[in-house]
């Protein structure tokens, strides 16, 4: 499953740079000069910021797991939820206008996000139609 192994390299890269990272030490301000609203309060953005990393905890232990011949399906069913559901949030949200004041790189980064979720989506997708379930 070397294809499964970029999937879950890229999708830990893009969860710690673009998520992690951010949700977890940058300063309220620092998300109002990027466009996006102040985050109030601050605590939960850091809960979210938690809950991504233990997401990239779990793709690594997957990408890991692979090495030593596990089974991925666990990895491929956390995957699949959690960024179908990003999508499906993301897409309802988007449509329903609801960052349209945010400034313009927010919400190019907010589409992309959607589309990105999806994409990682289609792939776990298509690697979980392969795999048997024990």
């Amino acid at each position: 499953m070397k294809g499964l192994k970029g999937v879950l390299k890229r999708k830990i890269i893009i969860t710690a740079i673009f998520w992690c990272i951010p949700l977890l030490t940058f300063p309220a301000s620092l998300f109002v000069q990027l466009g996006l609203p102040s985050p109030e309060p601050i605590m939960f953005v850091r809960l979210l910021g938690a809950a991504y990393l233990a997401l990239v905890v779990g793709y690594y232990m997957g990408l890991k797991g692979l090495d030593s011949g596990a089974n991925p399906v666990p990895v491929l069913s956390m995957g699949i939820a959690s960024n179908g559901l990003a999508f499906l949030i993301l897409t309802f949200f988007g449509i329903n206008g609801s960052w349209s004041s945010w400034g313009t790189g927010a919400q190019i980064f907010m589409w992309l996000s959607a589309a990105g979720a999806l994409l990682i989506t289609v792939n776990l997708l298509r690697f979980r139609m392969r795999v048997k379930v024990i």
